[in-house]
């Protein structure tokens, strides 16, 4: 995904920059010096390369498609002793160890044209520079020790040093992905932070016991306290694959409209994708992201209970009645298939009086609005937008069709929505819509 804006290319350009001068330091420092303790930094170097052989494309909601190279990567920048020795190894050490281990694993991945993200190396090789900067000066000089000993107190510490660690790297995903795509701040680095509560504090608890394991038995510890994380890793994503199945079903069962002729090819899925980023836009979390995405692909499904179709697909042009008809038709459909409930109640009340609905709600009837009326409109977004407008007394809430205007107006979502200065190329045979009434089957 190319950087959105100017602003976007300077802050991915900041962020990959830094991260390309950290890594020339460490291993130009490494080279120059020589490195400490070879055994412990190939142990650790093995370790974050094998967890990057691991590393599988990333599914929807999978934050960290490489926890246990993630996991070494922040114990071996918390190593304070080997087997009861003082280790030796520093910031930049640490940062080249990790750099050149993690390169090494991806290298399969990349010959067959599936490496990472540039930003998740980049984050990696920051944060773990990070942790290694706030951990090794303070210990090495003899302060950490000093204050709090070896007990509880210390592994507190890690934990403390690791809690800062998660938030660093929470506050540089949220950072590239606005970016990236323009959304707001505030609801992408509160996503970050509620992933935290998974694959992360895994990741976390695992690097903490590593090196606490590895101060007191040696290196032999590193594969004891990799398999608790392997087997949460591959438990993640049989749930992953799970939660792709069943979008794969509710996206099937959106087409089924467009199967049948009752809406224009494509109209759900720019619907759910425009939906989504207007969701964004007004702050909401990803599991309401979700909520919201599958019931703008399932928005229309109540159509396939009319014997006489919509022309064109085109509910917003209906009378108020018809259109709520519609909608509870669908709910009663969306019901069956046993998704969430919660994707029910938004089909359902999409009809409703816009101050009667739930955001969800308000946000799938302002995009469909928009795409019915862009379709069948010679002025295309830009008509259709004023058209909402003009219905915000009554039909759509306000604040909805202006976090609709800024979506758009910062390029809407690739192929998800007509666009503002021309006719919708996806229309097929869009006409004005009879109001007459409807019959339903059965």
């Amino acid at each position: 995904m190319r950087p959105h804006g100017r602003a976007g290319r300077a802050t991915v350009g900041a962020v990959h920059g830094a991260a390309v001068l950290l890594t020339l330091a460490g291993l130009g420092a490494t080279f120059w010096q020589g490195v400490d303790e070879p055994g412990s930094a190939l142990a650790f170097g093995l370790l974050i390369a094998l967890g990057e052989l691991a590393r599988r494309g990333a599914q929807p909601g999978e934050r960290e498609p490489a926890p246990l190279a993630a996991a070494g990567a922040l114990a071996y920048a918390l190593l304070g002793q080997n087997g009861g020795q003082a280790s030796t190894h520093g910031v930049l050490q640490t940062v080249a160890v990790v750099v050149a281990a993690g390169l090494a694993g991806i290298v399969p991945h990349v010959a067959r044209g599936r490496g990472p993200d540039r930003d998740q190396l980049a984050r990696r090789t920051l944060t773990v520079g990070f942790a290694a900067l706030c951990f090794q000066p303070l210990y090495n000089a003899g302060t950490v020790t000093a204050h709090l000993g070896r007990g509880p107190s210390y592994a507190l510490f890690l934990l403390l040093l690791l809690l800062l660690t998660a938030l660093c790297d929470a506050v540089l995903a949220a950072l590239l992905h606005r970016a990236r795509t323009g959304h707001p701040y505030g609801p992408l680095l509160r996503d970050e932070l509620r992933a935290l509560l998974g694959i992360g504090s895994a990741v976390c608890a695992t690097g903490t016991v590593m090196a606490l394991g590895v101060a007191v038995a040696g290196l032999w510890a590193l594969p004891v306290f990799a398999v608790p994380l392997l087997l949460t890793q591959v438990s993640f994503r049989r749930y992953a694959a799970v939660r792709t199945t069943n979008r794969q079903t509710i996206a099937s069962l959106a087409r089924a409209t467009e199967i049948a002729g009752c809406t224009p090819p494509g109209h759900a899925h720019r619907v759910a994708a425009l939906s989504r980023a207007v969701g964004r836009e007004l702050g909401l979390s990803g599991t309401e992201l979700t909520v919201l995405e599958h019931a703008a692909l399932m928005h229309d499904i109540g159509q396939l209970s009319l014997v006489d179709p919509v022309d064109g697909g085109a509910t917003a042009q209906l009378p108020a009645e018809e259109q709520r008809r519609i909608a509870l038709l669908g709910g009663a459909v969306v019901r069956q298939t046993g998704v969430p409930e919660a994707v029910a109640v938004v089909v359902e009340r999409q009809a409703d009086p816009y101050r009667e609905q739930p955001l969800p709600a308000r946000i799938v009837r302002t995009v469909n609005a928009y795409d019915d009326l862009a379709a069948g409109s010679a002025g295309g977004g830009l008509d259709a937008l004023e058209r909402l407008r003009l219905g915000t007394a009554r039909d759509y809430h306000p604040d909805v069709v202006e976090s609709l205007a800024r979506v758009l107006a910062r390029g809407g979502v690739k192929r998800a929505s007509p666009p503002l200065h021309r006719g919708n190329p996806w229309v097929m045979s869009a006409r004005p819509t009879g109001h007459g009434w409807m019959r339903t089957r059965g």
